[in-house]
């Protein structure tokens, strides 16, 4: 089953890091993404843009709303995804515990939506 790790954290951490710090948050992540590919359960990744690049879109009254931003103010943003596919729930929260976010922000395990298909 595909679940989707989405990972929030405080955007303005990372520029808190010294230089060293930022090259072992890297070294977590590429040894995490590489950890999960040698599992055979990585489905795809990325990191997010920041928040202050986002639109949010609505529709209201039949009419489009376009404001530039998140629509919340959050002490978290959303700032990246792991897909994965693993066989259950557990093996979901497993990896998600070892996401090197799960140390200082929070990672949403969310399963994909399974469409029937009749």
């Amino acid at each position: 089953m595909e679940y989707l790790l989405l990972l929030h954290a405080s955007e303005n951490g990372w520029s808190q890091l010294t230089p060293e710090q930022q090259q072992q948050g890297v070294a977590a992540y590429t040894a995490y993404t590489e950890a999960l590919k040698q599992a055979g359960i990585y489905k795809g990744s990325n990191r997010l843009a920041s928040v202050s690049d986002a639109t949010t879109v609505r529709l209201a009254n039949g009419k489009t709303q376009v404001l530039d931003g998140p629509y919340a103010d959050l002490k978290e943003q959303l700032a990246g995804y792991y897909l994965i596919d693993v066989a259950d729930l557990d093996s979901a929260i497993s990896w998600a515990s070892r996401c090197p976010g799960a140390s200082h922000g929070t990672i949403e395990v969310r399963p994909i939506y399974q469409y029937s298909r009749s």
